[in-house]
């Protein structure tokens, strides 16, 4: 018997309409994490109804934490922190967890906790966020799986340069500096806007941050956090997501509550591909797309501000119809084409060679049975559904759902033929 949820897509539909995108799940998450260090309770507005989200307000929860949910506005009160050991079923739900390791660390000098599991699309090794942690004094022992991490005399302030700009260490270290003694320095930091609401939050409660959202940060330590609130920032990545789906179905759709400039990295690929698209004040995007699409040049993902490598998927199922040939190279993760197979179900023409990835455009697809293996994977075939003639059935919606509120709800809105449904077989 099999009663999981499935997607299902009668495609064709020409997507018309005005979405407001959700708040940043990849934003969220450090910033409940930054709850941890606060004397009281925070409040996030903005936060976004995800599974990714329910796991890190029970990860909260196990630490001592009071967490509420009204709407979109969550509230974290960490006065009380009762424990330092995230348990192995929740760290294996989510990569985000580790983000945790530097708050509960800064805040009570001791952390346990396993590896963390999430989406399978290449090594993510953690190795940075370790090493980090150690030049700032943490005594780290791995073993059977878990890390046991400790402070013997504090943390202190440290230079540190990371040899990748990996924004899970630099928001790691970001956490464990703020409550630190002396300055922290770090070097070939992420630049993400993720980065910077981390940054602009953690100030709020008192922190002393300066250089987020460039190549250097510096962190001087204080005493205690205070609490606070804060918007978090919107998805980019969702926004890019229905801006693909926009266009694939030749659509016409008006985005709000959504930062433009943060999509400089891919709203030029949908330009050379033909799509009208047009920022306005105040958080819009209008996006209108042509009969034809053509292959853009080369796309090659890379950190913050260039292509991001969480929009590929999503653009590689844009491009499996667009006149011409797309190139695609992905730098970050070595496995993260998994959703292409499953495009070709559709009738899409891509080999993968590699970190290289090469679309021969269709001038249709056909509806199939699909099977979601990771979060922007499972996106971009429900951005190819959309398309495809006929039906077409999608399973691993709980990948889905890890970082898109109400997807089917939201396309719906916009003219898409799409319901979720439980199937027992």
């Amino acid at each position: 018997m099999d009663n999981q949820p499935r997607l299902i897509i009668n495609g064709g539909k020409r997507l018309e309409g005005e979405i407001a995108v959700q708040g940043s799940k990849n934003s969220a998450l450090p910033l409940l994490s930054a709850a941890v260090l606060v004397h009281g309770e925070s409040v996030f507005h903005n936060c976004p109804k995800l599974t990714d989200i329910d796991a890190a307000l029970r990860i909260l929860s196990c630490l001592g934490c009071k967490c509420k949910r009204s709407g979109d506005t969550v509230c974290v009160d960490a006065l009380h922190i009762s424990e330092n050991e995230i348990p192995d079923s929740l760290m294996r739900r989510m990569r985000g967890s580790v983000i945790f390791l530097g708050s509960v660390l800064g805040r009570t000098g001791r952390c346990r906790l396993s590896f963390p599991g999430g989406c399978d699309i290449g090594s993510r090794p953690i190795d940075l966020h370790l090493s980090a942690l150690r030049q700032m004094g943490a005594v780290i022992t791995e073993e059977h799986g878990y890390l046991d991490c400790e402070t013997p005399s504090g943390l202190r302030g440290a230079k540190i340069t990371l040899s990748f700009s990996s924004v899970g260490a630099t928001e790691n270290i970001m956490l464990a500096a703020v409550l630190a003694n002396g300055v922290t320095e770090i070097h070939n930091a992420a630049r993400e806007p993720e980065i910077v609401d981390l940054a602009n939050c953690l100030n709020k409660f008192g922190a002393r941050i300066n250089g987020a959202g460039e190549s250097s940060i510096y962190i001087e330590g204080v005493s205690k956090l205070s609490p606070s609130e804060h918007t978090i920032i919107p998805d980019r990545i969702v926004a890019g997501t229905y801006m693909c789906a926009a266009a694939m179905t030749r659509g016409e759709l008006i985005l709000t509550h959504c930062e433009p400039s943060q999509m400089n990295g891919f709203i030029p690929v949908l330009e050379q591909m033909g799509v009208r698209v047009y920022a306005y004040g105040g958080g819009k995007i209008y996006l209108s797309s042509r009969k034809k699409l053509v292959a853009p040049q080369t796309v090659r993902t890379m950190p913050y501000p260039a292509f991001p490598t969480d929009v590929q998927a999503p653009f590689t199922a844009l491009c499996s119809t667009a006149e011409g040939t797309s190139v695609f190279v992905e730098t970050i993760f070595e496995n993260r084409f998994r959703h292409v197979s499953e495009l070709i179900r559709l009738g899409a023409q891509i080999k993968v060679e590699g970190r290289v990835c090469v679309i021969e455009g269709v001038k249709k697809l056909s509806g199939a049975k699909l099977c979601a293996t990771e979060l922007r994977g499972g996106a971009a075939l429900v951005v190819a559904a959309l398309a495809a003639e006929g039906t077409t059935e999608i399973s691993g919606v709980n990948y889905i759902e890890r970082g898109y509120e109400a997807i089917e709800k939201e396309l719906r809105s916009v003219g898409a033929d799409i319901k979720k449904v439980q199937k027992i077989q």
